[in-house]
């Protein structure tokens, strides 16, 4: 203990200080990197976390899916396209109604949420659930292919329908794209491929016999 304070306590304290000061920090950035960077502090510190609740396994897929895929392809894609940050600032203000109606009604769940736990003495115990034996694992799979399948399901077809769209959206017809046609290269003989020609001194190859290939 650490001036009357339990270590678990204290990291709490710490690794939530550093993910709401990170998630300040990534909307407040100039430089776009640079809140890439701060969104990646704020998914470990929520990560730690987890771990503290005994939840390494959601800490372990939000080390893997969000700081190793997510952000890292944020900071690609920023770094790579040439955007013009200076002109998306511009209409920042006409829409700071809007993320305030968003940060009030946030503000009144975690109210909610407060008030249940103090108005409520039994939701603790009811939230209590004794599990001690079987990993979190184990216990979110239960959870997840029993009482939320269905659910589960839907949001399985749901990102599918996605995925197909976004390839689809891929594979439509561009002109001024190179494209290869397997079949035609697989059907291509030497004698089509290449044609010799006896061209005499001081003369060049002309007419059709030029542009094939």
């Amino acid at each position: 203990m650490i001036f009357d304070i339990p270590v678990a306590s204290l990291a709490f304290y710490l690794f939530a200080f550093v993910t709401v000061a990170s998630g300040v920090l990534v909307i407040s950035a100039r430089n776009p990197v640079h809140s890439v960077m701060w969104l990646i502090l704020a998914f470990f510190s929520a990560a730690a976390l987890f771990v503290l609740l005994g939840a390494e396994f959601l800490a372990m897929l939000l080390i893997i899916v969000y700081v190793g895929a997510v952000a890292v392809l944020f900071l690609f894609v920023v770094m790579m396209l040439d955007i013009n940050f200076v002109e998306l600032r511009q209409g920042f203000l006409q829409y700071l109604p809007y993320g305030a109606i968003i940060g009030l009604i946030m503000l009144v769940e975690l109210i909610v949420i407060i008030g249940t736990w103090h108005f409520a003495p039994n939701s603790e115990k009811n939230l209590d659930a004794k599990m001690s034996d079987i990993p979190n694992t184990e216990a979110l799979g239960n959870l997840i292919y029993t009482d939320y399948l269905l659910i589960f399901q839907a949001s399985g077809m749901i990102l599918l329908v996605a995925m197909i769209g976004a390839i689809v959206l891929t594979l439509r017809t561009r002109t001024g794209v190179k494209k290869q046609n397997i079949n035609s290269q697989v059907r291509r003989r030497p004698e089509d491929a290449f044609k010799l020609v006896d061209v005499k001194s001081g003369e060049g190859v002309t007419g059709p016999i030029a542009g094939k290939e």
